[in-house]
């Protein structure tokens, strides 16, 4: 039996300046929170390799992750992004949860550089 098929979204965010670290700090600590009692939220957590900063969540379906998207705090963070942190995204399914080492590949190969919507 194969095991389920997920939706897995990636960040990865560099700091435009060292000095962001506290604001970003003050955005990323309740997007997680938010994030991982989002309904359809299987697992949320963040890494940071180098010095990006990377979110790995698992989601239901991209629905489930597409409904917290533009959400609470995680929309503040959306719009407090642009000053402080570069990045890029990248969401596929799958039917496993990539390592960390993984995820820094997938990011690096298939990132997209985050756009803020208007």
């Amino acid at each position: 039996m194969s095991a389920p098929t997920r939706y897995v979204a990636i960040t990865g965010l560099m700091l435009k300046r060292p000095w962001h670290a506290i604001r970003f700090y003050r955005h990323a600590l309740p997007c997680m929170r938010q994030a991982q009692a989002a309904p359809g939220n299987i697992s949320a957590e963040a890494t940071t390799i180098g010095s990006v900063h990377h979110t790995r969540s698992v989601w239901v379906d991209e629905d489930a992750m597409r409904a917290f998207l533009y959400t609470g705090a995680h929309r503040r963070a959306i719009k407090a992004f642009p000053s402080i942190a570069t990045g890029k995204t990248f969401g596929f399914t799958s039917d496993h949860v990539p390592d960390w080492h993984e995820v820094h590949a997938l990011w690096q190969a298939h990132g997209k550089d985050y756009a803020v919507p208007a």
